[in-house]
């Protein structure tokens, strides 16, 4: 196994009790290093695929890998596992529990028994990378939805893992909160932490992601984003539709020979504006 595979589950079954099969002989793979999106139909298994790449849920068959070691599903294998694999699900409601922001940010490090002075440091940290500083006395119940999302990641980040998964992280955000929150991900990412995210959204993948991992009931098909999601089978199996970013992509180079084929395709209006040399309309 490469040594930039950070986490990968090998030949993996997985059911729910009295559930068909869920995955059957799966291969999946994070690399280090690389912003991964994760997208499929509603039911493919993302949220599944999810849990089991952090431990919640345990194979039927095959095995978690850490680093190349398999994982051991007990209490000293999942601690490990959790240092460094953190899972943050869609609903921010479904984590946070404590009575303020601090309190919940801190309650990672101290489950992992670590010094008071170390668990400020981490919990500090964190609040500072999701710009959350300011909000570290406020009840939680009093937050807005964005500042939740903000907080529950804020409890990951201090757990100081080598890759976190996020689910939708952008669902119910307006578009400043979800520029915002792409360009924390984007400061975590220079920091050197490696972000998984599930989404529906295939032009925020395109525009987000190194790498896209497609899940059709064929499997999981993963490879370099621009190039995954111009696949119209594989969208196609997964329930979605073309990026809008490949569709124009498309579109002017079917303008003939002066289009330059080599030049990578917009990703988002702005792209498209500049490469047509044009300035944006000033608001």
């Amino acid at each position: 196994m490469s040594k930039s595979v950070l986490v990968a589950l090998r030949g993996v079954s997985f059911a729910y009790e009295d559930g068909p099969p869920v995955f059957t002989g799966l291969d999946f793979e994070v690399r280090e290093g690389r912003a991964l999106a994760l997208l499929g139909r509603n039911g493919s298994g993302k949220t599944t695929l999810m849990r089991l790449l952090s431990g919640g849920l345990r194979p039927r068959g095959g095995e978690l890998l850490l680093s190349g070691r398999a994982v051991r599903h007990d209490r000293k294998g999942l601690t490990t596992l959790r240092t460094t694999v953190q899972l943050v699900v869609q609903d921010p409601d479904d984590q946070l529990f404590a009575a303020s922001v601090e309190q919940d940010v801190s309650f990672g490090p101290l489950n992992l028994g670590l010094p008071d002075a170390e668990v400020r440091a981490r919990v500090a940290e964190a609040l500072e990378a999701l710009d959350i500083a300011a909000l570290a006395d406020r009840p939680t119940h009093l937050l807005s939805y964005g500042q939740r999302k903000r907080t529950a990641i804020a409890g990951a980040v201090a757990m100081r893992p080598r890759v976190l998964i996020l689910d939708e992280p952008t669902a119910g955000l307006d578009p400043d909160g979800q520029e915002r929150l792409l360009a924390t991900l984007d400061g975590l990412r220079a920091a050197g932490t490696t972000v998984v995210m599930a989404t529906h959204d295939v032009d925020l993948a395109l525009r987000w992601a190194d790498d896209a991992a497609l899940l059709t009931p064929s499997g999981a098909h993963t490879g370099p984003a621009e190039e995954t999601l111009s696949r119209r089978d594989l969208l196609a199996a997964s329930g979605l539709r073309l990026p809008w970013g490949v569709a124009a992509g498309l579109f002017l180079r079917a303008r003939g020979p002066a289009a330059d084929d080599t030049a990578p395709a917009p990703r988002t209006p702005e792209e498209l504006v500049a490469l047509l040399g044009q300035q944006p309309p000033q608001l």
